[in-house]
């Protein structure tokens, strides 16, 4: 419930100052700047829903409707909610628990959120579920490898990574006070346990892609639950 409350106390800041306008959108690793990778990874929509965990403000639901997309939302924060509730339909909810019928949506996508959430292998199995047969998950993440506490970026032109990159765990430590991480805090999962958790979810990985420079700071995986859509 802290990394809840957390997320409420900054909601205003979060779509206001972080998100910023579309100049703000242009810096890697902002949300803002991934729609022409999501749309790469999760394709045309024709029509079919399309449901986002951890929603946050739902700055992505235009580029998915763009993309013949259905958006719908979920997110435990309240106060985010607030933000998205005019952009796309949304819900409060765990996204370890989703209140989502087996094998309703055509698509299931998480935008730089699995760090915010302590059980990421859990959500990954609730995605798998609640997708229909030959559905695509499309999850866009802060980079295991060379983002997190562990990684300072002081200098732009050169990524040091400190111990920790191999470790699991929940830490505030951050590089820079003007982000999210040193506010709500960021979970860390390496690269071995986040692949696997796509694999124990039953989902079948088919592209992989990074963004950012010098080092990525996000990496993304377009997986597909195994059966065939229904005619």
């Amino acid at each position: 419930m802290t990394r809840t409350a957390a997320y409420d106390r900054i909601a205003d800041w979060y779509e206001r100052e972080f998100l910023g306008g579309p100049e703000a959108g242009a810096a890697d690793g902002n949300p803002r700047s991934l729609g022409r990778l999501l749309g790469e990874l999760i394709g045309p929509g024709a029509g079919a829903a399309c449901l986002e965990i951890g929603c946050g403000t739902g700055v992505h639901a235009a580029r998915l409707r763009e993309l013949g997309w259905a958006p719908l939302g979920i997110d435990l924060s309240a106060g985010m909610l607030r933000h998205a509730r005019d952009r796309l339909p949304v819900a409060q909810a765990d996204a370890a628990r989703l209140p989502v019928r087996d094998g309703s949506v055509g698509a299931v996508i998480a935008v730089m959120v699995h760090t915010d959430m302590p059980d990421y292998p859990a959500v990954l199995h609730e995605a798998a579920r609640v997708l229909r047969p030959g559905g695509v998950f499309v999850h866009i993440g802060v980079h295991p490898c060379f983002r997190g506490g562990f990684a300072d970026r002081t200098d732009a032109d050169a990524v040091v990574i400190r111990p920790g990159c191999l470790d699991d765990g929940w830490t505030t430590a951050s590089w820079t006070d003007q982000g999210l991480r040193d506010k709500v805090g960021a979970g860390h999962l390496p690269l071995p346990g986040l692949l696997h958790g796509f694999l124990d979810a039953g989902l079948a990985l088919e592209r992989f892609a990074e963004h950012g420079a010098p080092a990525p700071i996000v990496m993304a995986v377009k997986a597909r639950k195994a059966g065939r859509a229904a005619s």
